[in-house]
Formats: C-alpha cells, structure tokens, sequence
C-alpha cells in the first residue's frame, strides 16, 4: 500500500523529514508547519500517485484548521487518515491539535507506554540542560 507519511517541521529527533521508532525503524516524510495546507498536499500527492493511506506523527503540532483538512481528506478524498502524537503537554494541557483529534476523530486508540517504573505512562516530562 503506498502512505503518505507527515511529520511537524519542530520536530527534528530523527533528522527533519525523519519519522524513527523506538525499535530503530525510520523513514522519510513530508513535514508540515502551522501554515502547511494538509488538504493541498495530500491531494497533489494522491494525483501524482494513488494514496491508500495517511499517517501523521507528531499530531499534537497540527492547527484546528489541519485537523479539520485532514477530515475532509477522509471525507472527501476516501484516504484513511492515521495520526500519532502526544495528547497533554507536560503540564498536563492538551494540545490544541490533539484537542480537535479528540473532540472529531472517527476512532480512538491509546498506544500505551511505561513509565521507568514499570507502570502506565501519563504525563511527559520537560527537562532542561541540569535535569
């Protein structure tokens, strides 16, 4: 099946345009940044070669209006849209693109993961150069 992978434009751990996995797997993908026209480019992608998919990481980086383009993409376009990222800062605030996924996707599932001390992962931690 040939996916469209995106990832945020912030966010260079594997390299911009990187997409890496705990387990060592990566890939490249087309970044987006706040005034990047999901809709747009996933529909030029799609013309110049047939999408069966779309997934997109680092979700908690998109706007209000990309979730909204992403669910025209789905609606209008018929290419499944997938999205990764985290829900809550580590304050605990949602994000605002992980908001608008919450309040419009069609299904929700949590991807555990384990905190240090071997139970459920809830919160993300912000460290500086000390710690």
């Amino acid at each position: 099946m040939t996916t469209m992978l995106l990832t945020a434009a912030l966010d260079g751990r594997h390299g911009t345009g990187r997409i890496g996995s705990r387990i060592g797997l990566d890939a490249d993908a087309s970044v987006f940044s706040p005034d990047t026209n999901m809709m747009a480019i996933i529909s030029d992608q799609h013309k110049a070669q047939k999408l069966n998919c779309v997934l997109v990481d680092e979700a908690q980086f998109l706007t209000d209006e990309q979730v909204w383009q992403l669910a025209r993409v789905v609606d209008e376009i018929g290419i499944p849209v997938m999205c990764y990222g985290l829900r809550t800062d580590f304050q605990g605030n949602l994000f605002p693109g992980s908001a608008r996924l919450l309040a419009i996707a069609d299904n929700l599932r949590e991807i555990r993961t384990i905190c240090h001390c071997g139970r459920k992962a809830t919160m993300v931690i912000r460290q500086d150069s000390e710690g």
